[in-house]
């Protein structure tokens, strides 16, 4: 789904480059594709930044064929990351050589839960009873390939586990098995498993990231619970097309970095379960590389097949 961006980018923007390029940057609209139904994270997103008005894989091409000039970029979650390693070569373009970082504009953490029929209280007990009975419990997901399963097999392989996947045709049909006791836990977002570990019908046992989340302090980090460098935060970043000037790539990384710390938007971001992150290009670009090599490495660890 294409939006273009109007109105606020293209006003900051303005003669924000010299000589260094043929014109002012920018000259005209710039167009942010979005490649995903509107109401998604990625979608809320960059609405917070300015007013915006298929399948990933389908959208992110259209960038990656994009002219170099600034004028068509990507916004995206982790999907970009993701899909090298799960389509390989059904992939109609390759993602590390046609496009490059913009910038990482933010994160968010996921959290483990577990119904409160599961003997287990952290997490700590959880691999001890996953140990003890390999194979007999089982995770939801929002599908084969989706983030949630894919934080579900990292857990697997750092734990030395043997867990069974359960995959559903999206996280609300996961989330109800999860509530009801048919499927023993799931990988997701706070936002949407935060009322229900307050209200008791589900228990959470650990966050990722370094740091545990102001939104459920009481909850420790997968670090503090034996199983350090456990990353399988929901990521959304801004890509250009491979051949973007490298003026143009810093004037939009620094325009969306002022837009990402404001504090007017501070507390929406927070709300939204957002953490800005707002790097720049190249370490964009080197974090992109490093991300796609990881998940690569899992999804052929754990055998995962898109049919």
């Amino acid at each position: 789904m294409c939006r273009t961006l109007l109105g606020i980018v293209a006003l900051v923007f303005a003669c924000a480059v010299g000589s260094a390029v043929a014109q002012p940057y920018p000259s005209k609209p710039i167009r942010i594709v979005i490649p995903y139904v509107p109401g998604g994270g990625t979608d809320n997103l960059v609405r917070l930044l300015a007013p915006v008005g298929g399948a990933s894989i389908i959208g992110t091409q259209v960038v990656a064929s994009a002219a170099p000039d600034g004028y068509t970029l990507l916004a995206s979650d982790s999907a970009v990351l993701v899909n090298p390693g799960l389509f390989k070569a059904k992939m109609p373009f390759d993602t590390v050589k046609s496009l490059t970082g913009v910038s990482m504009m933010a994160y968010a953490p996921v959290i483990l839960v577990v119904h409160p029929s599961v003997p287990a209280k952290t997490f700590g007990e959880l691999v001890a009873l996953a140990k003890a009975k390999p194979g007999k419990l089982n995770y939801a997901s929002g599908g084969v390939g989706a983030s949630t399963h894919l934080a579900g097999e990292l857990m697997k392989l750092a734990a030395g586990v043997d867990i069974t996947h359960i995959p559903y045709k999206g996280t609300a049909a996961a989330l109800a098995d999860v509530l009801s006791g048919q499927v023993q836990m799931q990988f997701g977002g706070i936002s949407s498993a935060r009322q229900y570990v307050e209200s008791g019908r589900l228990r959470a046992l650990a966050v990722t990231g370094k740091q545990r989340s102001p939104a459920m302090p009481d909850v420790p980090t997968f670090e503090e619970s034996g199983l350090p460098g456990f990353d399988a935060d929901t990521y959304w970043g801004l890509y250009a097309p491979t051949g973007t000037p490298v003026e143009i790539l810093n004037t939009l990384s620094q325009h969306f970095a002022r837009a990402l710390h404001s504090a007017a938007l501070a507390e929406r971001l927070a709300a939204l379960g957002y953490v800005p992150i707002a790097n720049t290009p190249q370490e964009h670009t080197r974090q992109m590389h490093t991300m796609i090599t990881r998940w690569t490495e899992v999804i052929d660890k754990a055998k995962i097949k898109i049919e």
